[in-house]
């Protein structure tokens, strides 16, 4: 006898609300514990520099529950939790490996960007300052994570995690993003490319104007391009 495909749809719905459910909840307390490490790092921070320059800006701003900004002197870390589920493209690594193939439920991932800044192009409203990826954190329904970055946030966390999240990885990850996030200076656009601007541009006060970009922070498609 056939199978009732109406049955076989509600069975494969359930399956896979219950699983993306999960998947969610456990991205959501990740980024809540993410947001709580950051607070503490920067309070430790803060003792160590506002005795010695207390013009240093360092702070935590939740904006909703989705999104919270870590400020550091001249940089702005937004934190950014997707609403979606997703899955990663067929080429990828993680989808090909023993872990995924023996369940095909662990491709399903709850994801939290992390993007840099400067924070200025906030202050003053120039909305056409780019912002960088920093990290993308992958989360499934078993808590098993993935983090894709650049250096050492991509050394640290190199492959899916042989456990699940904890505290301490959250931790060492907000340490890094926020190191590197430091660690890159801004480069000033070379003379030619400033020589003329437009009347846009200057009440935009985009980087045409000289601000620049963050060194290191070049993503794979621009460096193609050029």
């Amino acid at each position: 006898m056939q199978q009732d495909p109406t049955k076989h749809i509600a069975e494969l719905l359930l399956s896979k609300s219950g699983v993306k459910q999960t998947t969610y909840r456990n991205v959501n307390k990740a980024f809540r514990t993410l947001k709580e490490e950051a607070v503490k790092l920067i309070e430790t921070i803060n003792e160590k520099t506002n005795s010695k320059d207390s013009e240093i800006s360092l702070f935590v701003e939740t904006i909703n529950d989705q999104e919270f900004h870590v400020k550091i002197a001249g940089d702005l870390l937004v934190f950014f939790l997707h609403t979606n589920i997703i899955t990663l493209g067929a080429d990828y690594a993680y989808n090909k490996s023993d872990y995924v193939t023996q369940d095909p439920n662990r491709k399903y991932l709850g994801q939290i960007n992390v993007y840099n800044f400067m924070a200025d192009s906030f202050k003053y409203n120039r909305f056409n300052d780019p912002g960088y990826l920093l990290a993308r954190v992958l989360i499934n329904h078993e808590d098993f994570f993935i983090v894709e970055g650049d250096r050492q946030v991509n050394f640290m966390f190199e492959n899916v995690s042989s456990k699940p999240i904890e505290q301490t990885d959250l931790s060492i990850l907000i340490q890094l993003i926020i190191t590197q996030a430091i660690e890159n200076d801004l480069v000033a656009p070379p003379f030619p490319q400033i020589r003329g601007i437009t009347v846009q541009q200057k009440i935009s006060k985009t980087e045409v104007l000289g601000a620049g970009n963050k060194i290191g922070f070049q993503m794979s498609s621009q460096q193609d391009i050029e």
